[in-house]
């Protein structure tokens, strides 16, 4: 657009005017070639409290020699004389912040004719927050999955990744200070690159729960009878005053190695109980993604890790959306509640989805029709040295398909973020 042109848009007063033969006009066939309609966008979004809405509408139009008035009709708001700007087009902005979410359609008739020239669709919409984690499981990620990493926020721009970084990457003695330093340096350079964000992520190995002055549990397994490196005993296990220390523990590693303070949380195997939450309110966490869409992970039937995580978190599944857990209960939000929200991993984490589930879960949670209601979409992977090539391509074909339901490209409500700005999107 023509930046006089813009500016003349911006300053122009386009008049409300009675609807032309008594109300709209009807729409054409098809519209009039003659007449050439831009500015109109396919989504508008409603807005929340971490997405401002997109409440005005631009509309220009250039029309044949002749034409005296184009009137605009936005849905079943008041008409919309438009006005004649300096090149002799028409054009003007309507405040469509009233409007629900839903289909839309803008008709556009000249010279108060009853048939319009012009029937242009959009939608009205909330935001559906498409957010990416990884859950660092071991203490070493290993340059394979940070080069991987790398390349993901290369080939989706505007994607960003909520790290929930474990604490054993401190305390492991078979990490050196010089890697764990080289570690830090990448994470906290994807922050600030990309606006990516730093939560924590606790499996209680043994190394670090020493660490912290505890005795190890390792007889509270998911998967074995007994284990004695930590790794996969529930974070449940160590009771709500016990873990506290763990977090606090964790905190001041975090603080010591330039990680700053965390404040978001995702339990290692997702084995997180009330007291897990009250543990993190106790000690300054404001979120958590531990809630887990458990039928996703079938490969573990038989085991442990499904039993528990069927029992607790019984109804999260693929369209669970974040709530504030109640203080007497973790699964529901009525009465008092926890100053922390939980923002379901109903994506669950690349190892145990396909590329054709995970993208039934994002056609679940949006299908194309206009949301009501702000949607959350949380996936992720876990970074090993063995993160594979084929682990890669499903999260990369995943937000590939994402990238087509871009709010940004105005090709849907899809917004990449992280889960701390969750707390502003669904406010307590």
């Amino acid at each position: 657009m023509k930046p006089w042109l813009a500016l003349a848009l911006l300053c122009a007063c386009s008049d409300e005017v009675a609807a032309p033969r008594g109300g709209r006009p009807s729409a054409p066939a098809q519209s009039d070639p003659a007449f050439a309609v831009s500015s109109i966008k396919h989504w508008y979004l409603t807005g929340d409290g971490l997405t401002p809405g997109d409440d005005q509408m631009t509309i220009l139009v250039g029309a044949p020699g002749g034409t005296s008035t184009v009137d605009a009709y936005v849905a079943d708001l008041p008409p919309v004389r438009l006005a004649i700007q300096p090149d002799g087009s028409f054009g003007g902005q309507v405040a469509i912040g009233a409007l629900p979410a839903g289909a839309h359609d803008v008709l556009l008739a000249a010279d108060g004719n009853p048939t319009a020239f012009a029937r242009v669709p959009f939608q009205r919409s909330a935001a559906y927050y498409v957010m990416v984690s990884t859950d660092w499981d071991f203490s070493d990620p290993g340059n394979p999955s940070c080069d991987f990493t790398d390349k993901l926020h290369t080939d989706h721009p505007g994607m960003k990744i909520t790290h929930f970084v474990g604490p054993y990457t401190f305390t492991d003695p078979s990490v050196t200070a010089n890697r764990a330093t080289a570690l830090v340096t990448w994470v906290v350079g994807n922050r600030d690159k990309y606006q990516d964000e730093i939560g924590l992520h606790i499996h209680p190995y043994c190394n670090f729960v020493t660490h912290a002055g505890l005795a190890c549990i390792t007889d509270q397994s998911t998967v074995y009878e007994s284990d004695t490196s930590g790794y996969t005993i529930k974070v449940a296990a160590y009771g709500r005053k016990d873990f506290a220390t763990l977090l606090q523990h964790a905190k001041d590693l975090f603080a010591q190695h330039g990680l700053g303070t965390p404040t978001l949380f995702r339990a290692g195997g997702w084995t997180a109980t009330l007291e897990t939450l009250q543990a993190l309110e106790d000690t300054g966490f404001v979120g958590d993604s531990s809630a887990l869409n458990w039928e996703r992970i079938e490969e573990w039937k038989g085991k442990e890790l499904y039993r528990w995580t069927a029992e607790h978190w019984a109804p999260i599944d693929d369209v669970s959306q974040p709530w504030w857990p109640s203080q007497t209960n973790i699964l529901a939000a009525s009465g008092p509640r926890l100053s922390l929200l939980e923002v379901p991993d109903n994506g669950v984490m690349i190892d145990y989805v396909s590329l054709a589930e995970m993208t039934g879960i994002f056609d679940a949670n949006f299908n194309g029709i206009p949301l009501a209601h702000p949607t959350t979409l949380m996936m992720g992977f876990h970074p090993s040295t063995t993160f594979s090539q084929a682990e890669y391509a499903r999260v990369d074909g995943f937000l590939a398909y994402a990238d087509h339901h871009l709010a940004v490209n105005d090709d849907g409500p899809v917004i990449y973020t992280t889960l701390g700005k969750m707390l502003l999107a669904f406010p307590n």
